[in-house]
């Protein structure tokens, strides 16, 4: 077992999703696990409740004696946590094994059977699916997740009689060069962590560098359209939407009340009809990517269409919480321009002749300067634009770069700029028939008490 010698994890932002899914995973291996974050939130909660130490405050003093010993202690720590961070640099200077989640992640991944989700979009959603397509057939998996799964309730799958291992492989802080999958994905390869990479075409040798370390008779399952450098040693597939030349391509596409019905030709072969229950076309489109993983690894293509038929999605990925004759709340977790684009496209493709009210919250001063205009354009797709202050995670502000900046491009009749304060007054007063939420920041906050008005109002 990998880290057998060790008797306690300690991490520093265990409340990240990402983390908190390793956090669960030393549990299950008998590890004992605390750990700190900036905030309290539904999520720390829950692994408070699943018997994880966890606290607030940023003092050495609070960190359990039983995580002082640095020969039986692994110090996992997020990169969004800063360098003065007081117990980063405690178990720093005290010989602790410190390293970042992605490498814990490589650490755990590269030890079995891996199938690395990557993509500037589509990754949760995408690995989510294949997560449930392979626990529910004779395979099994492992799975660490980006998202909460609403049919298992929890961003973890467990499997100690499977080698299979699905994880997002993260494009940020070049965090997927510690996977070696034997099966990757690569859903988009969009411009984004400008603040990383400084260009795109740095973000692309980033994405071939991960596509290089697939191992020997590996598998690439990628997007038509993309034109990654892929090497010879590594069998590669296409999917698409539409594109009837990609290897798997949608047939017979048919819309049932919010979602879709669907064919796929695949390989020598017409997949059964899949019934999905979640909507929108980019998940008809995740569900190819998934569906191609699994029919690559052997599972049967009924075992396939019956599981994603049966899939519910995920928390913030096109979350339906409201649909009503009152109204349709909707949540969604698009903090770039290409990913607002496809999902405010879905929702109208859906909705063609609703009022569509978008409440946005902008993800970091960086992202947000190097694709304002393109943050304007697809905005614009909305009838009524309520915008927030930017979140700045792990970033300090930049003079100049700011909401009312942004909103200023925004070429719509009906906007506006609110603080979080103003947030459920602004709703209410706009009583939108339709309305959606998205942002990578702490607007997720806001999906409770707007979703008690539009099923109370």
């Amino acid at each position: 077992m990998i880290w057998a010698n060790l008797e306690s994890v300690y991490f520093i932002g265990v409340g990240g999703i990402g983390m908190s899914a390793l956090a669960r995973y030393f549990v299950s291996q008998g590890k004992t696990v605390a750990g700190y974050d900036r905030v309290s939130t539904s999520l720390t909660d829950q692994l408070i409740r699943e018997g994880i130490d966890i606290h607030f405050e940023d003092r050495s003093q609070l960190i359990p004696k039983e995580f002082r010993n640095p020969d039986r202690t692994l110090v996992i720590y997020t990169p969004a946590v800063p360098e003065k961070h007081q117990q980063l640099n405690y178990f720093r200077k005290g010989g602790f094994r410190v390293i970042k989640r992605s490498v814990a992640l490589g650490e755990v991944f590269n030890n079995g059977r891996g199938i690395g989700v990557a993509g500037t979009h589509g990754k949760t959603s995408i690995s989510t699916m294949l997560a449930h397509v392979m626990h529910s057939s004779t395979f099994g998996c492992n799975a660490f997740l980006g998202g909460i799964s609403k049919n298992s309730s929890s961003n973890l799958y467990l499997d100690p009689n499977s080698k299979v291992i699905v994880a997002e492989a993260d494009e940020f802080d070049r965090s997927f060069h510690t996977l070696f999958p034997e099966v990757a994905v690569v859903s988009s390869m969009d411009a984004d962590h400008l603040d990383i990479y400084k260009t795109e075409e740095n973000l692309r040798l980033g994405f071939e560098k991960f596509i290089g370390q697939i191992q020997e008779k590996g598998t690439l399952i990628y997007k038509h359209g993309l034109t990654p450098a892929v090497p010879y040693h590594v069998e590669r597939f296409t999917y698409s939407l539409e594109q009837k030349e990609a290897d798997y391509h949608v047939d017979i596409l048919e819309r049932r009340g919010l979602a879709y019905a669907f064919t796929v030709v695949a390989p020598n072969l017409v997949f059964p009809t899949i019934q999905l229950q979640i909507p929108g076309l980019l998940n008809v489109e995740n569900a190819l990517a998934a569906l191609a993983v699994a029919h690559q690894l052997g599972v049967p293509p009924d075992s396939i269409a019956r599981a994603l038929s049966e899939y519910k999605g995920v928390e913030r990925r096109f979350d339906v919480r409201v649909y009503n004759d009152q109204g349709v709340y909707i949540d969604d977790y698009a903090h770039h321009p290409t990913e607002i684009k496809a999902f405010l496209s879905s929702v109208k493709a859906l909705l063609p002749d609703k009022k569509i009210t978008g409440i946005f919250q902008p993800h970091l001063f960086t992202r947000t300067r190097d694709f304002a205009d393109e943050f304007a354009r697809s905005l614009e797709m909305l009838d009524e634009l309520i915008l927030m202050e930017i979140y700045p995670a792990r970033e300090e502000a930049i003079p100049g770069i700011n909401s009312s900046w942004l909103l200023e491009k925004v070429k719509l009749k009906e906007k506006v700029l609110i603080s979080r304060e103003q947030m459920l007054r602004v709703v209410k007063e706009r009583n939108p028939e339709v309305l959606v939420s998205m942002g990578a920041g702490d607007i997720n906050q806001f999906r409770g008490p707007l979703t008690e008005w539009f099923l109370r109002r």
